[in-house]
């Protein structure tokens, strides 16, 4: 099993940045697939980015291409968003996830096992 703790939400003007963090336990994080989802507040939860085990592979929402960056460190059991030229519309709660098996599409919840309880980012104009 492993537990996951977001970290770095928060409020920041249009244009702004800032970098969430997703603390694992367990000695195992580097075996698990992780990715961001984002939930806007009264509308569904969707896919943002992931990362395979390694950290080689990822792959990106096509509204947060060129502007967000997802990677991890295994040895520091963290994974990372580093999100830049923030905008009104990527306000919302966004959580850190975990698949073991990648048993399903990577940018379907329900692919993933493990959730964090999410950090709030609110980007003003």
């Amino acid at each position: 099993q492993v537990q996951l703790v977001e970290s770095g939400g928060g409020l920041v003007q249009a244009g702004g940045s800032l970098r969430l963090s997703c603390a694992a336990s367990g000695r195992t994080f580097s075996a698990y697939h992780m990715a961001w989802f984002r939930q806007p507040l009264g509308k569904e939860r969707e896919f943002v980015a992931d990362i395979a085990w390694r950290g080689g592979s990822a792959n990106y929402a096509e509204f947060v291409k060129g502007r967000f960056t997802i990677s991890r460190d295994n040895a520091g059991n963290t994974l990372y968003l580093q999100m830049n030229s923030l905008q009104p519309e990527d306000t919302a709660v966004y959580f850190c996830a975990a698949s073991l098996n990648l048993r399903g599409s990577y940018y379907n919840t329900r692919t993933y096992d493990y959730w964090g309880q999410g950090t709030q980012v609110t980007v003003s104009s």
